[in-house]
């Protein structure tokens, strides 16, 4: 047991607060993968993000089912981070097909590494729920050799997107780091304060700017 659960109402504050961006997170993947399959140069093309959008959505639904098990208002843990998530969607719009393909796999990945190395300090059940949404690797796996196919096809590609992709990881991780300051998942659910909090943060970002840089390593380009 953290530091965190000890104390019940601080854990339980905490945890309405990852939920709740988790859910928000879950139901603004599914927005935009519908918006976005509007670039998609194939009908095929089209019906993969339309399958994605669909887990993006089924994901949102268990996030809600756990927060109304605890008697939390979905929604009502939702609203605080809607402002900055829907903020972060304008400043990342992609401009084609590519670009939305790349800003897909890139939040999906940073997101998943994210929760899972919140769900460390989290109780049992949530820890399950956190890595069984986190752990699907049916999107990661399409949107990769998606892109592997779009690079091959036209290698000119590669530069714009390898610069679009260190673009969204600046932002994805600003965005992670702002949640983990504002709402003290990182230290307050570890259990640490001040400085040792500040360091674990650091430390988390860290993780994910390597995660990140090793898939796009794989894609043969530049993190």
């Amino acid at each position: 047991m953290t530091t965190s659960q000890a104390d019940p109402a601080r854990y339980n504050s905490f945890l309405k607060d990852l939920l709740g961006v988790m859910a928000y997170g879950e139901l603004s993947a599914f927005e935009r993968l519908s918006s976005d399959a509007r670039y998609s140069p194939s009908l095929h093309d089209r019906a993969v993000l339309g399958r994605l959008a669909v887990i993006e959505f089924q994901h949102y639904e268990l996030v809600s089912a756990r927060l109304d098990a605890m008697g939390l208002d979905p929604e009502a843990a939702m609203v605080p981070f809607q402002p900055s998530v829907d903020h972060f969607h304008e400043r990342t719009r992609p401009a084609d097909w590519y670009e939305s393909l790349m800003k897909a796999y890139v939040i999906d990945t940073v997101s998943a590494d994210f929760y899972r190395a919140i769900s460390r300090h989290v109780d049992e059940e949530t820890r399950a729920l956190v890595e069984h949404i986190q752990a699907d690797e049916e999107a990661t796996a399409v949107l990769r050799e998606r892109l592997k196919a779009a690079l091959a096809d036209d290698p000119r590609l590669a530069s714009r997107l390898a610069l679009w992709g260190r673009r969204l990881l600046g932002e994805a991780l600003t965005q992670a780091q702002r949640v983990s300051v504002e709402h003290g998942f990182v230290g307050g659910l570890a259990g640490a304060d001040g400085d040792s909090a500040a360091e674990l943060a650091r430390g988390l970002m860290a993780e994910l700017a390597a995660n990140h840089s090793r898939r796009m390593t794989q894609l043969g380009l530049t993190g």
